[in-house]
């Protein structure tokens, strides 16, 4: 369990605080304060995929239907009790809460997309028989309607006829005239639920009736006439009636609310949770906010990453972009059992390996200038972790990955926050001890400004302790400092690492970028002497420093200067990797668009070449009339070769897709190639390989060979001519050729050969049916035979024949 102090050191409840702003109940609100990290990582995926499906469904224009609402839990608690009633003022409260959970009821009762939603509010209903009952029996001022019930919706119709008979009564007397002059005014009104017209005081024995009230004035009395106590008195006892019957409808409102008690409260519970969800889903949109990954092993990546707080700042404020963390600490092997806690005051020496094994770094030391983004880097780090536990995406690159720990131990005293005192080392060091205690492979360690507040050489070692301590119990550590005592401890020892904040020393400001690898100066100098620190006392520091640092900072300085030119390099190897890339990839551009136009020109050639195969074969036809043994049979034999050839040719360029009868099931769409459209499968006859199809209304049987996956060609409107009838069977009657649904090239293609045919065996007269439809068939066919070599004359169908939607053709 990660402790309150640390959440609050790191401002976590800043980040609540900011998510509950999206929230649409005080109730959400109240559950959201109270969100912390999880220990269990399939919780954590389940409230990351809750909280990426309502963002998905954001992101397709759908949103989840919720508005303000109130705590509908005190409501259900008062009425608990039996015989216990509502204000209808009270009843009101439930609209927006049934409403809502209605809603969205309905939004995901068809939805297949969102499971975990799903899964989430799959019991939520509404409750639509209280509601509808609450609907049609209060409005939203809390009155009583006059549907709640045909009694009282009867009594108040009486109500009113009988008020409005006392009112024209009442303007009757004031203007009959042994009245008008002992009224004071002639106006009506009512005194203590009674109606009384205003008498003078000294002629109120004049009209009879009764006194109801006086003036202040003492000069008027509000009398109700005699004649009108009867009808008065009725409208009271329709008034009690009217009350008794309202106190009815509540009381049965409220059993109805109260059997359903349990059930309405575990409801609103789940609606208060996926408003959770959904002011989340909305925090991160706001932030650009990805789904970090969750790791078992025991490693830190940051990539891209950018303080929440700060992200909203820059946003409110159009302050520019907040520099991205890059950060990298452990390994993503599985974790290794930790060392057994040795002995109080026993650290392994400076050269040892540490906890995590040769190779593997687990505790990072970052050193840079004042106001360089150390504690920024260490808080950063901090707050993405804890809002990745909690289940809440973090503003930075999906790559990001944080490990399931047990606890997030930290000592930070930022003196840039106004909201943080300096602590004082006493302070410090009694927080370091019980980080001490607690800390092992199941923690992540965030120390700020390491070793300060006491004399440097003993703070360093006392420093450099507690990180081997540290590293020894298995945890990973994060640290900020300016001592190099404990930079060069960090130099020397495995598993160690040493990260700086890049400073531009020309302009000696900040860059706010991580780097790891090299340690970090504080440029105290350099920023001394811009500031207006006098030459000679800079100078002076100078030559304190002494010799052995100038060194050190100078190879430090040689380190960087190294890196920079080291990464100009590698920046150059990379562009003209580019370079070549985009050189290589416009030479296989221009081969493509070569070998296109190759294959084009291969195409116009076989296409030119089919249309004289097809001349030639015109030219054939006019001599079978003359000659019609084996050798016109030989030459339109040759013929049809050479046009096969051509065909293949082509096809070589238009592969034609197939289908294996293994995978065609009855239902399924396939092409039909005989027709020209896709039909659906109604019967598979595996052995014998044929297929049943239905297009449109036509039926017919074909081979497997005869189909193809679908191409989405309708077919009613094509086949609309073809209503009724059966596909034409695959070998035609002798001396007739039906062509009804079929396109006009496959139709005369077909033609062309059954002419051939039935030159060659010698009919005389044959039939073409091809059907009415929108004509356009039947207009191709005609065509086609006048002028044809093979026929001496064409004619419509006698009605015996198939009329219009039939051709006789007479053959030569």
């Amino acid at each position: 369990m990660i402790r309150t102090e640390t959440l609050r050191t790191l401002e976590f409840d800043k980040i609540l605080s900011a998510i509950a702003g999206y929230a649409h109940s005080d109730a959400t609100r109240e559950e959201i304060e109270l969100v912390r990290p999880l220990g269990d990582g399939g919780a954590i995926a389940r409230r990351f995929g809750q909280v990426g499906e309502i963002r998905r469904m954001v992101q397709t224009g759908v949103s989840l239907p919720l508005s303000s609402f109130e705590d509908i839990t005190p409501l259900l608690a008062a009425v608990r009790p039996e015989g216990a009633v509502l204000d209808p003022m009270e009843l009101v409260i439930l609209f927006p809460v049934l409403r809502t959970m209605t809603a969205i009821a309905r939004q995901f009762a068809y939805r297949s997309d969102i499971p975990l939603l799903k899964e989430l509010v799959g019991h939520l209903t509404g409750f639509p028989d209280i509601l509808d009952e609450l609907e049609v029996s209060i409005d939203s001022e809390g009155e009583i309607l006059d549907s709640a019930s045909p009694l009282l919706y009867d009594l108040r119709q009486k109500k009113r006829s009988l008020t409005e008979r006392i009112r024209r009564r009442l303007a009757e007397i004031v203007r009959e005239t042994g009245v008008t002059n002992f009224l004071q005014d002639d106006f009506i009104t009512q005194r203590g639920g009674r109606w009384v017209i205003p008498v003078r005081m000294d002629s109120k024995g004049m009209v009879p009736g009764v006194v109801h009230d006086v003036s202040n004035s003492g000069e008027t009395a509000f009398m109700e006439p005699l004649e009108i106590i009867g009808l008065a008195n009725e409208l009271e006892n329709l008034v009690a009636e009217e009350k008794a019957e309202m106190i009815r409808i509540v009381r049965t409102i409220c059993r109805m609310i109260r059997r359903e008690a349990d059930g309405m409260e575990e409801q609103f519970r789940t609606l208060v949770y996926l408003d959770l969800l959904n002011a989340v889903a909305s925090f991160a949109d706001s932030l650009g906010a990805e789904t970090p990954e969750i790791n078992d092993a025991r490693f830190i990546r940051v990539n891209e990453g950018r303080h929440p707080l700060l992200a909203l700042m820059a946003r409110e404020r159009e302050a520019g972009r907040v520099v991205p963390l890059d950060l990298a600490l452990g390994s993503d092997s599985p974790s290794p059992q930790p060392s057994p806690p040795r002995g109080e005051g026993a650290f392994p020496p400076p050269l040892m390996g540490g906890g995590e094994g040769e190779g593997v770094d687990s505790v990072m030391v970052i050193t840079g200038p004042n106001a360089g983004g150390k504690t920024i880097s260490l808080k950063t780090t901090g707050l993405l972790h804890l809002m990745a536990l909690a289940g809440i995406p973090v503003p930075a690159a999906s790559t990001s990955s944080f490990p399931l720990i047990s606890d997030l131990l930290v000592d930070i005293g930022d003196e840039q926050s106004i909201e943080q005192s300096l602590s004082t080392f006493s302070a410090h060091v009694s927080n370091i001890a019980q980080i001490l205690s607690r800390g092992d492979h199941r923690t992540v360690v965030l120390l700020d400004e390491l070793g300060t507040g006491t004399e440097p050489v003993q703070g360093a070692a006392i420093s450099c302790a507690v990180l081997a301590d540290l590293q020894e119990r298995g945890a990973l550590v994060i640290a900020t400092t300016h001592l190099t005592d404990i930079v060069g401890f960090v130099h020397k020892r495995d598993g160690m690492v040493n990260a700086s904040m890049e400073f531009d020393r020309e302009t000696l400001t900040p860059l706010y970028r991580l780097k790891k690898g090299e340690p970090g100066q504080s440029h105290a100098l350099e920023i001394a002497r811009r500031y207006g620190l006098p030459d000679r006392v800079v100078e002076f520091a100078t030559g304190m420093l002494g010799r052995m640092e100038t060194e050190f900072h100078e190879l430090l300085a040689e380190l960087k200067e190294q890196r920079r030119r080291h990464e100009e390099a590698l920046a150059e190897a990379e562009r003209l990797r580019r370079d070549a890339e985009e050189k290589a990839r416009i030479a296989r551009e221009r081969l493509a668009e070569a070998d296109t136009k190759r294959r084009e020109a291969v195409e116009k050639a076989l296409q030119e070449a089919r249309e004289i195969v097809r001349g030639a074969r015109r030219d054939v036809n006019a001599i079978i009339e003359e000659a019609r043994r084996e050798k016109s049979r030989e030459a339109r034999r040759k013929i049809d070769e050479a046009e096969a050839q051509v065909e293949a040719k082509l096809q070589e360029f238009h592969p034609e897709e197939t289908l294996s009868l293994d995978a065609i099931h009855e239902g399924d769409t396939v092409f039909v190639k005989g027709i020209g459209h896709d039909g659906t499968i109604t019967a598979v006859d595996r052995k014998g390989g044929r297929l049943r199809v239905r297009a449109g209304a036509m039926e017919l049987e074909v081979v497997v060979a005869d189909v193809a996956p679908r191409r989405g060609k309708a077919t009613e409107a094509k086949l609309r001519a073809g209503a009724g009838k059966k596909a034409a069977p695959e070998q035609e009657a002798p001396h007739e050729l039906k062509l009804i649904g079929l396109r006009v090239d496959d139709a005369l293609g077909r033609l062309e050969r059954f002419l051939n045919h039935a030159s060659l065996e010698g009919y005389r007269e044959v039939r073409i049916v091809h059907g009415k439809g929108t004509g356009a068939l039947m207009r191709a066919v005609r065509e086609y035979l006048d002028g044809h070599p093979l026929v001496l004359e064409f004619r419509p169908g006698e009605p015996f024949e198939g009329g219009e939607g039939a051709t006789v053709v007479t053959m030569r």
